[in-house]
Order: C-alpha cells, then sequence, then structure tokens
C-alpha cells in the first residue's frame, strides 16, 4: 500500500504541475521556485510533514519536498545558531540531493550529445 501510495500522490503533484504549465503562461523556471517555495510554507505551516509520513517518496522527491526539505534545515539551524542559520541551514539540509544532481547531470552531459532548442 505504501507504494500504492506513493505513486497517486506522486502523480498527482505532477499532474497538477503538468497543467499549470499548460494553462499558464508562466515560464518552467519560474514555476520550479513557485513549487520549492510552496513545499517551504506547506512545512512552515505543519502541513507538508504528514503528506509525506502518508506518501513517502511520493511526497518527498518532487520540488514540493525540496522546498519542504530546506524549511527544516533551516528551522533547525536558527534554532542551534540563531540569525546565521538562516543563512546556512538550507545548505546544510540539502546538500546530498544537490551534490547528486550536480554528479548525475555531469555525467549524463559525459553521455549524451546536448543540444539547443530551435
Amino acid at each position: 500500500m505504501e507504494y500504492f501510495n506513493a505513486f497517486w500522490v506522486g502523480g498527482l503533484i505532477c499532474a497538477l504541475t503538468q497543467i499549470l504549465m499548460e494553462k499558464t503562461k508562466m515560464l518552467p523556471g519560474r514555476i520550479m521556485v513557485l513549487l520549492v517555495c510552496s513545499g517551504a510554507v506547506l512545512g512552515a505551516i505543519g502541513i507538508y510533514q504528514p503528506l509525506i509520513d502518508y506518501a513517502g517518496a511520493g511526497a518527498s522527491v518532487p520540488l514540493l519536498g525540496f522546498g519542504n526539505t530546506l524549511w527544516k534545515g533551516v528551522k533547525e539551524a536558527v534554532d542551534q545558531n540563531g540569525l546565521l542559520g538562516v543563512f546556512m541551514g538550507g545548505l546544510k539540509s540539502s546538500a546530498v540531493g544537490i551534490c547528486a544532481a550536480l554528479v548525475f547531470g555531469y555525467l549524463a552531459s559525459l553521455v549524451f550529445e546536448p543540444k539547443m532548442k530551435s
């Protein structure tokens, strides 16, 4: 049942994002920023963690989950270090994900020939 919940919640997040991309004139970069900020806000008001507890990777892997991870890191760092935690908490909590994205992106660029869209 855990796999099913992860699948339908993750699919719903992706479907809603696709609808947002198709029905608005927003650029993909702005939609990505909107998703990360929404995840941080939902985490701050306590809505996103129960969704992660319910759906697991279906909620933590999309960009909403990344925003929630940034929020949790900032919150913990502010509790420990005060105002300085605002600047270091998000990077510390998401360093593994950012590093993996860079490494796998680089490896993909070695395997595939990049082309510009025309």
